[in-house]
């Protein structure tokens, strides 16, 4: 799981490239579980949790630039 710490070192665009494979990891874990060949459904709440972190830096650098 990303932490918070290890997330706030990277540049935007590599969390923009980081939120982008999470969200393609996330589409595959969702037909996973459909078909019933989830083999570590942890993973789904990981993913959609790493999503929320990157999306709030990202939203936490915008409005600093904005005030800028």
């Amino acid at each position: 799981m990303a932490k918070k710490d290890n997330l706030t070192v990277k540049t935007d665009d590599q969390l923009a490239t980081q939120l982008s494979d999470l969200k393609r990891e996330q589409f595959n874990l969702r037909f996973q579980a459909a078909t019933n060949q989830l083999e570590k459904p942890s993973r789904v709440r990981e993913v959609r949790r790493t999503i929320a972190r990157i999306k709030t830096l990202q939203t936490v650098r915008a409005s600093e630039a904005a005030k800028a």
